[in-house]
């Protein structure tokens, strides 16, 4: 039976991946590098910080230590914050404060797995003031391998069961909420179900690869998929 609910973050919650984008280049431009739109989609959505840029770098024929990485990302993390700062509205997705408290109105437990670090994304929920909905947060910097890797998937599962020992979950009664291929793959390789928004890609290209696709968090019939997933 359905038993929790876990989100992406970026392309999901928050509509900033311009934002994202945009600081990516940046960075690229520092190095002397051109940025490529269609190597920021391929390397890039869905994907943590650090395996973005080692790959694009290491594309380019760059291979940079463990530190260098580190004070690219730190630099960002904190450009990133005065963009949001500056912002007059946070870019959260419509309908989702709602979706959030109809979740909870079905006794479901509500997680959230990303890429991006864990302190960015408490930071944007609190400002947003959902974040005492979320009951487990796994950032990218808990994990050792990104999306499509399952490992933050996994991960949450154990952090809920950890929070309550009566909860038995498991990956087959968890629902992911994502937005990229790359975190598609990794929730089918958790073995969880997956539910593809149409926020960064196309709704018939979300309808390929998830078991659900949707354009609106208003499009999700909760109590259907409870009963698909005890069938």
């Amino acid at each position: 039976m359905l038993k929790a609910v876990i989100f992406d973050f970026n392309g999901v919650i928050i509509n900033d991946e311009d934002i994202h984008h945009e600081l990516i280049n940046d960075i690229l431009l520092g190095e002397n590098l051109r940025p490529d739109a269609s190597e920021y989609q391929d390397l890039c959505l869905g994907r943590s910080d650090r395996a973005c840029l080692l790959d694009v770098l290491s594309r380019r024929g760059r291979m940079v230590s463990d530190e260098y990485l580190d004070n690219l990302i730190e630099a960002k993390t904190t450009a990133y914050r005065q963009k949001i700062e500056a912002l007059d509205e946070l870019p959260i997705y419509p309908e989702l404060k709602d979706f959030l408290t109809h979740l909870q109105q079905h006794n479901l437990r509500i997680g959230l797995v990303t890429g991006t670090i864990a302190s960015e994304v408490k930071f944007i929920l609190e400002k947003a003031d959902i974040l005492n909905y979320f009951e487990v947060i796994v950032g990218g910097d808990e994990i050792p391998r990104s999306k499509p890797e399952p490992d933050g998937y996994l991960l949450a599962v154990e952090r809920f069961n950890e929070l309550d020992n009566t909860l038995e979950l498991t990956p087959e009664s968890c629902l992911v909420i994502e937005d990229t291929p790359a975190g598609i793959e990794a929730a089918k390789r958790a073995k969880m179900q997956v539910v593809g928004i149409a926020n960064t890609y196309p709704y018939h290209f979300m309808q390929r690869l998830s078991n659900w696709a949707i354009d609106y968090f208003s499009d999700l019939d909760i109590e259907r998929v409870e009963k698909s997933l005890t069938l």
